[in-house]
């Protein structure tokens, strides 16, 4: 017997979920089924009512602040479930009503239309990855306000250091400064604590990172891209974190587009104009490629600690890896000799060292 398919669209929120019934046919009805708590229990409740001999259930929600505890929790019942890119959902201008109930009705109506972008959902153990190396930039950042708070502290009350800020000899500079007030000297104090504080919680992580990753399925990956110039192993570990297997781009050019490192264009008839890439995507790796690139603002060369990253590796990767390096600075010279904007350059850098990544990729095994 052929079975009938349901598209049921899910609004999910902390604490519901408002789900809305699209069946197949394009002139069949959109409509709202009511609201459900928003648990997993809840959701299990709401399949076997829905569930039925001769109908297939079609699911769809929102990526968001809830996670994908619905798609894994769908998906290993066997359903079909789908998470939908929220930048990319069409909608009218001219709309200027938005309500949990329409949201859920227009999820499944754009999902039985096709005019969904969907969601790449990452493995359980790629997530953890990821959520690793994303404590690791939170702890980064952390970080950068810290030192930026002292540092204007100190450049308010007259204090400058004529050096490199932040080296061990700055850190004993700062040791030997007094402040004019006690109040001041009690601020200047907790502002230092707090930078050695997320210094000692970066290193922390750092240091997990280089723990965990060889027991991670993705760990050859990562390894075969630190070949690369600039690619460290915290580049490389955030980039597969943040992207997943990259051999699932069919050509370097998605890649770059979905990285949002390729130039936005807004062109009509015979007018024909470009403007800042797009930024859409993933801001995670595109950061770290960004920061990476600089590396190949110097002269090509394989140094010692780039040398000591590609033992062990395949002479196909080494070879992309100085591939790279001869095209990529090379090309950094030759656009910065035209006068190109620097910050232009290193993100044009970037989106070509995201293509040698992909090659580099097709070429390192991955555990199952």
């Amino acid at each position: 017997m052929e079975k009938f398919i349901t598209f049921v669209g899910l609004d999910v929120h902390k604490n519901s979920i408002n789900v809305a019934l699209a069946d197949a046919g394009r002139n069949a009805e959109v409509r709202h089924y009511g609201t459900i708590g928003g648990g997993l229990d809840d959701l299990d409740r709401l399949v076997k009512k829905l569930s039925s001999p001769n109908r297939k259930l079609h699911f769809v929600y929102e990526a968001g602040p809830c996670g994908y505890d619905i798609f894994r929790s769908l998906t290993a019942k066997g359903l079909d479930c789908a998470v939908a890119s929220p930048a990319h959902i069409p909608k009218k201008p001219a709309d200027r009503i938005k309500t949990d109930r329409r949201d859920a009705m227009m999820l499944a109506r754009l999902h039985r239309a096709g005019e969904l972008t969907y969601v790449f959902v990452p493995r359980v153990d790629d997530e953890a990855m990821r959520d690793l190396t994303r404590a690791r930039e939170d702890a980064k950042k952390a970080q950068r306000v810290a030192q930026q708070q002292l540092g204007g502290m100190l450049l308010r009350l007259g204090f400058r250091y004529p050096k490199d800020n932040w080296t061990k000899q700055h850190f004993l500079w700062l040791a030997d400064q007094k402040m004019p007030m006690p109040s001041q000297q009690v601020v200047f104090q907790e502002y230092i604590n707090a930078i050695n504080e997320t210094i000692a919680r970066v290193e922390r992580l750092t240091r997990q990172i280089e723990l965990l990753v060889p027991t991670w399925r993705m760990a050859p990956v990562v390894e075969a891209l630190q070949a690369l110039r600039g690619v460290s192993l915290i580049v490389a570990a955030t980039t597969i974190a943040e992207l997943g297997d990259l051999t699932r781009f069919e050509h370097p050019k998605k890649l770059m587009t979905y990285l949002g490192l390729v130039p936005s264009e807004h062109s009509s008839g015979e007018k024909k104009q470009r403007g800042k890439i797009t930024k859409t995507g993933n801001g995670h790796a595109r950061r770290v490629l960004v920061e990476a690139s600089q590396a190949y603002s110097h002269p090509a060369r394989i140094t010692r600690p780039l040398l000591k990253r590609q033992e062990g590796l395949s002479q196909e990767v080494r070879d992309i890896a100085w591939k790279c390096q001869v095209r990529l600075c090379a090309r950094f010279r030759r656009l910065m000799a035209k006068g190109k904007n620097r910050n232009a350059v290193i993100t044009a850098t970037a989106r070509e060292l995201a293509a040698f990544m992909w090659a580099i990729a097709n070429h390192a095994p991955i555990a199952a």
